[in-house]
């Protein structure tokens, strides 16, 4: 007779049950499809501060250019390295336009080839200059405000 305590027998083929498998799968794909597009805006936003960056060059030339010739500068390189065609990490395109003597217009195109191709909220981030009085578009969210 045996007296020692009894032990619990190992169970047949320890291991998760096909069952147990099923549900954390599925969990996981719930927390996966949730949390994939969520990560993807945040950093399409983070990206955007490349664009901010690069217009906010351009608004800095453009004051220094207008401090020493009166006017704003028609074209880039009368800017010269702080106003080039592309942001500094080239998710962007940047491009004047309409510009006059005492206003101009900076935009920050998405490249199409880019990833941030996909941040339609925001493809075209924009920079108003009118006298020395900023318009930041198409909105604040835009310019991570």
């Amino acid at each position: 007779m045996d007296l020692s305590p009894s032990r619990p027998r190992p169970r047949a083929g320890a291991g998760f049950t096909l069952v147990e498998m099923a549900v954390v799968l599925t969990v996981a794909g719930l927390l996966l499809t949730l949390a994939v597009p969520r990560g993807i805006d945040m950093l399409a936003k983070a990206r955007r501060a490349d664009a901010v960056a690069a217009l906010t060059r351009v608004q800095l030339a453009q004051e220094s250019y207008r401090a020493h010739h009166g006017i704003y500068a028609a074209d880039r390189q009368a800017l010269g390295a702080a106003a080039s065609g592309r942001s500094e990490s080239g998710y962007y395109d940047i491009v004047l336009q309409d510009v006059m003597p005492q206003s101009y217009r900076a935009e920050a195109h998405a490249r199409a080839d880019g990833s941030q191709s996909r941040d339609e909220s925001c493809l075209q981030i924009t920079l108003q200059v009118d006298d020395g009085q900023a318009r930041a578009g198409p909105t604040a969210a835009c310019w991570n405000r």
